[in-house]
């Protein structure tokens, strides 16, 4: 894994609006991207990336991850934006959008580390998947440079790259359903547009020893839909997930955290198989169930998650 810093909610914010950075500095997420791409409009680059400079200089982060959302490869702007933050101290990463190419992002990590040489660690980049050819790309973009930490999901951006028929970010469309014969009455079962795309990110990254984090839920002020979405990709084994307004965050923490009775299972288990080790065993039966060392690698990353 490539950090064990906690990143369950990944809060954006755009770098521009100084009033919401000190809010995100002061917030509960774990981690937080100031954004110079989509939330910024094209007059506000120049003040958005010299806010964020400001704020990374001046604001106390406490321990969370701080990251910059830059600009795409062919944006006029990002030459500018690797001069101006790749020596900065308190930056943990930049998030690279529409990451498409491994030339194009080990070229980026080049030039961050060129304009930063004194620098002891190197800046981080975790890419932002969000389109169809990212993430047919996914294995030898997260596989094309060791500064790389982590994989994100867009799924507004993907959503529209595949050309599907919706308007909301991070839910399927509501036409997206598969419909059964006359037989059953045409008995209907809604499908996720995301399953494959969240699979296939989360395979990559864990095949190269990354943190995978999925896009947001676009709905910010409906709490239930925050966390259910949360709940999911914590489920698949995601370490985190963005998240656009403040109230989204404690639902998403929520949604991360092992429930009581799932950590006194994990721990239960792994205690069953300790027994088992003491009396030469390398299985055990737990309340009906065979228990073996896949087992105890789940329940021990459970446990690990709410510590």
């Amino acid at each position: 894994m490539a950090s064990l810093r906690p990143m369950r909610a990944y809060l954006a914010v755009p770098a521009h609006r100084a009033r919401l950075v000190a809010k995100a500095a002061a917030s509960v997420a774990d981690a937080v991207f100031m954004d110079l791409e989509d939330a910024v409009p094209p007059s506000e680059k120049s003040l958005a990336l010299n806010e964020a400079v400001q704020s990374l200089a001046s604001l106390d982060w406490g321990d969370k991850r701080v990251t910059v959302r830059i600009n795409a490869v062919d944006s006029p702007f990002i030459a500018q934006e690797i001069r101006a933050l790749a020596a900065l101290p308190r930056l943990d990463a930049v998030i690279v959008p529409k990451a498409e190419r491994p030339s194009d992002i080990a070229a980026i990590a080049e030039q961050m580390r060129a304009a930063a040489p004194d620098r002891t660690a190197p800046v981080a980049l975790d890419l932002l998947i969000e389109t169809a050819l990212g993430l047919v790309n996914v294995d030898a973009l997260a596989a094309c440079h060791d500064s790389i930490a982590a994989l994100h999901l867009g799924v507004g951006d993907f959503a529209a790259s595949i050309g599907a028929r919706s308007s909301d970010i991070g839910v399927s469309p509501d036409g997206y359903r598969h419909v059964g014969s006359a037989q059953t009455g045409y008995a209907s079962a809604p499908l996720d547009l995301f399953a494959y795309p969240m699979m296939r990110l989360l395979v990559a990254a864990r095949a190269f020893g990354l943190q995978a984090i999925d896009g947001p839920c676009g709905a910010f002020r409906d709490e239930r839909l925050t966390e259910a979405s949360a709940q999911k990709a914590a489920a698949m084994g995601f370490d985190g997930k963005q998240v656009i307004h403040p109230d989204q965050i404690e639902p998403t923490l929520r949604a991360f955290m092992p429930t009581a009775a799932e950590l006194d299972q994990a721990r239960r288990i792994v205690e069953a198989m300790e027994q088992a080790e003491a009396n030469g065993q390398g299985a055990v039966t737990l309340d009906g169930k065979m228990i073996d060392y896949a087992n105890v690698r789940m329940a021990r990353r459970i446990i690990g998650l709410g510590s």
